[in-house]
């Protein structure tokens, strides 16, 4: 696979346990560059469709995320999605972000779910993230896909998404040329795959 996954404890915040960033912390996710990301459905439920001789057929639950994924980018003229699939439990993406300012921002409060928290004393409150970055898109994304798939099943505050997704800071072009043909391949690749359901 082409994304680290990082051994991560429980840490006490506010008297509560929570998991840590997995974010790198010697990175700025809203610098100039390409993120290849995946974002998972809670308990990796099937809801977006199946797969069927090599081919994604996507549910209506997956046509709304090919929809509002799409959306996202309408608003965020800093961010561009090089590669993407829809499977039937999980996202792969490239994404890249070309600022015209270069990158990289204040941080600013944050609110509800869209919240990330990064590594941080408690004296650090409330959590904190970057704007125009790539956990500040996945959260709004996430965000907007959930509540027009609960209207759509009627299931009101029902979690769709897993808390967190993995990402990866694609480092150069033969690396990015292997995730574009890792991406547009997994369909084939599906009942090998280690998010098979």
């Amino acid at each position: 696979m082409y994304f680290f996954f990082r051994f991560t404890v429980m840490e006490k915040f506010q008297n509560r346990y929570r998991i840590p960033s997995a974010r790198a912390s010697w990175w700025d996710y809203s610098a100039d560059g390409c993120y290849f990301i995946t974002i998972c459905t809670v308990n990796h439920e099937c809801l977006f469709g199946k797969i069927v001789n090599g081919t994604m057929h996507l549910s209506p639950i997956g046509k709304t995320v090919n929809e509002e994924w799409h959306k996202s980018f309408d608003i965020r003229k800093e961010l561009f999605c090089d590669a993407f699939i829809i499977m039937p439990n999980h996202i792969h993406a490239i994404l890249r972000i070309d600022n015209p300012d270069g990158g990289g921002g204040a941080h600013v409060k944050t609110h509800g779910r869209a919240s990330l928290p990064l590594p941080a004393s408690p004296a650090q409150s409330p959590p904190q993230r970057t704007p125009k970055s790539i956990s500040s898109f996945v959260a709004g994304f996430k965000s907007a896909a959930t509540v027009k798939i609960n209207i759509l099943r009627n299931t009101p505050k029902m979690p769709v998404w897993q808390p967190r997704f993995h990402d990866r800071i694609i480092r150069d072009e033969n690396e990015y040329r292997r995730i574009i043909h890792y991406i547009y391949e997994n369909p084939l690749k599906w009942t090998d795959g280690e998010f098979h359901g």
